[in-house]
């Protein structure tokens, strides 16, 4: 277990240091901030002040050195745009990504499990056949597409859901929460439902082929002979033995809905953090861009870690040990 979770750490800081490099290299390529920053009828005497007030004199590799030595003392630089630390600005945004992508998420594994175990146990049926096709509509229509749809009907056809932001929070440990309050709950529905529908599909297949494939086992067609009751033997042998491809999955895709949030927080005006990485992107804001990203990646290996960790609990032959890194 030791080992594992130090060849893990090693390649988490291989990760953040690539990905660091590119980003930096990438935005320098796409143009100058101070272009953007600073007034255009600005002098030359005031746009090199600001310049080398941003360290943007310097040349590439020394203003990646800096950057990266004050990442490894844990400061990733400030906001052009707003001059306080970028990572204040993410950690500020961060609650409202992170509730989004929760909300999200417990909603296509709360709907998509069983409703990918019916499909799995009734394939021929008409209701196997309506989840399958639900699914694969799930998979085609463009999430900022069915944002527009949802805003459409739910807020300004029938007036029910109000269209933009996060609405009422309340303080937990200090961290705000919109889905404790009715006001927040409303305002989360649509954009949690837009953004858990391509997972909800992915859910309803995975489960469905793990339970096709499960109810051909050996085991489970002894369990049945002997009498158990369907009941017992899907919650028993097959749910219990799908379970590791779906928390695979389901451990992923929470990572991807959390990096890939951007459309639907800027459909709905949602105040967390691919908003944010939208408009830094806008004014080249460098230091928060990268920040960002280096979050992300974070979050990913910290997601993934605990995947591999909740493996163990659901199967006791699988070894960390024994898995490669």
């Amino acid at each position: 277990m030791l080992g594992f979770a130090l060849r893990r750490l090693l390649q988490s800081l291989i990760v953040l240091f690539v990905m660091s490099a590119l980003v930096f290299a990438g935005v320098y390529a796409i143009g100058n901030p101070v272009d953007i920053l600073i007034n255009p009828q600005a002098d030359q005497a005031e746009i090199a002040r600001a310049t080398a007030a941003l360290g943007l004199d310097l040349p590439l590799w020394r203003q990646y050195w800096t950057f990266l030595s004050g990442a490894i003392a844990g400061d990733l630089g400030k906001s052009f745009v707003s001059n306080v630390p970028a990572v204040h600005l993410i950690l500020e945004r961060m609650p409202a990504t992170i509730e989004l992508a929760l909300a999200a998420t417990l909603a296509a594994v709360v709907l998509g499990i069983p409703l990918g175990l019916l499909a799995g146990l009734k394939p021929d049926s008409w209701v196997g056949k309506t989840i399958m096709a639900g699914s694969i509509l799930g998979f085609s229509l463009p999430t900022f597409w069915v944002g527009l749809m949802l805003i459409m009907v739910f807020s300004v056809w029938l007036g029910w859901l109000p269209t933009t932001g996060r609405g009422a929070t309340v303080e937990v440990l200090g961290v705000p929460v919109s889905i404790l309050t009715w006001d927040g709950i409303r305002h989360v529905l649509m954009p949690a439902t837009n953004l858990a529908l391509f997972k909800l599909s992915l859910l309803i297949r995975l489960t469905r082929a793990g339970t096709r494939e499960a109810l051909a086992q050996d085991y489970v067609r002894f369990a049945r002979a002997k009498g158990l009751a369907m009941e017992r033997v899907v919650r028993v042998h097959v749910l219990k033995n799908i379970m590791i491809p779906i928390v695979t999955v389901t451990g992923l895709e929470f990572g991807s809905v959390i990096a890939f949030a951007i459309v639907t927080e800027t459909i709905f005006a949602w105040p967390g953090m691919g908003k944010l990485l939208i408009d830094s992107i806008n004014v080249l804001d460098r230091p928060v861009i990268v920040a960002y990203l280096l979050i992300i990646v974070f979050l990913f290996v910290a997601i993934n870690l605990a995947v591999d960790l909740a493996y163990t609990a659901l199967d006791p032959r699988v070894r960390l040990s024994g898995r490669s890194a």
